[in-house]
């Protein structure tokens, strides 16, 4: 393995063990269940692997609700739709802004093959202003 490749990725292992999660729960479920029955099967297996999680974690103040915040790093959003568009990119990224996380994962568990897509947060000029 590149250790140049692995060494630039954020939280690497528990993000490939998310993965594996997520890709088990899909070949369980299927593609056509609804999005709280994966969340439900989701956290089974993180209970299953004694992975540290917060489900539907509010953001203080902000009216943000996130799906799981797994290992208080990783931020898992969980979606049930045919597509996947910018305002769930946005969202995600609003989630990540709000928690001061670095990385969150948005998961569609309705494509026919599974591809969970990795959302860094990305440091605004206006963000950077009140640090």
């Amino acid at each position: 393995m590149n250790t140049n490749y692995t060494n630039k990725l954020i939280h690497p292992e528990l993000s490939y063990t998310l993965t594996g999660i997520c890709f088990t729960v899909h070949n369980n479920l299927g593609r056509f269940s609804r999005e709280k029955q994966y969340a439900d099967a989701v956290e089974g297996l993180l209970k299953q692997s004694k992975i540290p999680y917060k489900r539907e974690f509010r953001v203080t103040d902000t009216g943000n609700i996130i799906d799981f915040l797994i290992d208080d790093k990783i931020v898992l959003e969980i979606k049930s739709k045919r597509l996947i568009l910018k305002t769930d990119f946005y969202q995600t990224q609003r989630y990540l802004q709000s928690s001061n996380k670095d990385l969150a994962l948005l998961v569609n568990f309705q494509n026919r093959y599974l591809k969970p897509i990795r959302i860094v947060r990305i440091e605004t000029d206006a963000r950077k202003k009140f640090i």
